[in-house]
């Protein structure tokens, strides 16, 4: 088993969690359990994702920051209003297409550098991976597939995440027009090994010590757990959202488009139901549901919210992380 580098030698990582779940509180909790997490830079502006390193590193140094790489999916004006007025919403938004401050967070990260840097979404560039090494950062890329796992790796990558279609939340997918491809998570680590010299955290439905082990016998250096963690106390998951992943309404997840144009796994509630025929287009997408998800967090409607949850959701529990982690260790 390839051995991560020295920041990074914890049996466990706490997802990058974009939108709230993940706080400066979340990965210092983290760090203080002997684990790894990482602040999530997507939707922050720079000037928040500045202040919240700075929080961070208050009181520890040893922590990373996940950056949404640019892999625009475009959508036609034509499908974009199609879409808008399938959602009975007025006044919602004209298209919007951005980056998420691709080159302004990579500045600051470059100019300031931290420890760990990783990317989802697209492939940074071999200059980008290879500028920010030079400055002492490690560079982690999220994949699902083998084939991935190799362009990550001719890029230089220091690290894969190999994430499984039991994930919550955005699946990872290079190419979002192809949906991540049931497979157990021991195999998919199994598969992405056998094709790079690279070494690997697991992620993607892991709810127990024995999904640990299980990774970890396949050859991961390490577990990265992202929904269990959504119901702790030092999370920043939304009260709607935390008691939705305890409802006995919601007794499934599925991948949807409906709320971003990007393939996501959430709890099945009505929006998901009423649009599983959304198109591709993010960030586009994003946007436009952007006020819907909004006012359903604010009136409480768990029926309206992008309930991100992977497989494993129902083991998410209450209570500090320390005490999440420490169960995934007996």
């Amino acid at each position: 088993m390839n051995q991560l580098p020295e920041v990074l030698r914890s049996p466990l990582h706490v997802a990058p969690m974009a939108g709230g779940p993940s706080t400066p509180a979340l990965v210092i909790a983290a760090a203080r359990s002997a684990q790894f997490a990482s602040l999530a830079a997507g939707y922050r502006t720079t000037e928040e994702l500045a202040s919240e390193i700075a929080e961070v590193r208050t009181r520890t140094d040893r922590f990373g920051v996940n950056l949404f790489a640019p892999n625009p999916v475009p959508i036609s004006d034509v499908d974009y209003d199609r879409y808008r007025a399938s959602l009975g919403v007025p006044d919602l938004p004209d298209k919007r297409e951005d980056d998420d401050g691709w080159a302004e967070k990579l500045a600051l990260l470059l100019d300031d550098p931290v420890s760990v840097v990783s990317f989802t979404f697209g492939l940074p560039s071999a200059q980008t991976v290879a500028d920010l090494r030079r400055r002492g950062t490690v560079t982690v890329q999220t994949v699902t597939n083998p084939v991935d796992a190799l362009a990550a790796a001719e890029r230089g990558i220091d690290v894969l995440v190999v994430q499984g279609e039991a994930a919550g939340g955005h699946s990872a997918v290079l190419d979002p027009e192809q949906s991540p491809v049931w497979e157990p998570l021991p195999d998919l680590v199994r598969a992405v090994l056998a094709q790079v010299d690279v070494p690997v955290v697991a992620a993607g439905g892991i709810g127990s010590a024995d999904d640990v082990e299980a990774v970890r016998l396949a050859g991961a250096a390490a577990a990265m757990v992202g929904t269990l963690v959504l119901r702790t106390d030092e999370a920043g998951t939304g009260t709607t959202h935390r008691e939705a992943l305890v409802d006995p309404v919601f007794d499934r997840t599925a991948l949807t488009r409906a709320f971003t144009g990007r393939p996501a796994r959430a709890l099945v509630n009505r929006f998901v139901r009423e649009h599983e025929d959304a198109p591709l287009g993010y960030p586009a997408l994003h946007h436009l549901t952007r006020p819907i998800r909004l006012a359903a967090a604010v009136d409480g409607d768990p029926h309206a919210l992008h309930l991100w949850a992977g497989r494993s959701w129902r083991a998410a529990a209450d209570g500090p992380l320390a005490d999440t982690l420490e169960a995934l260790l007996t």
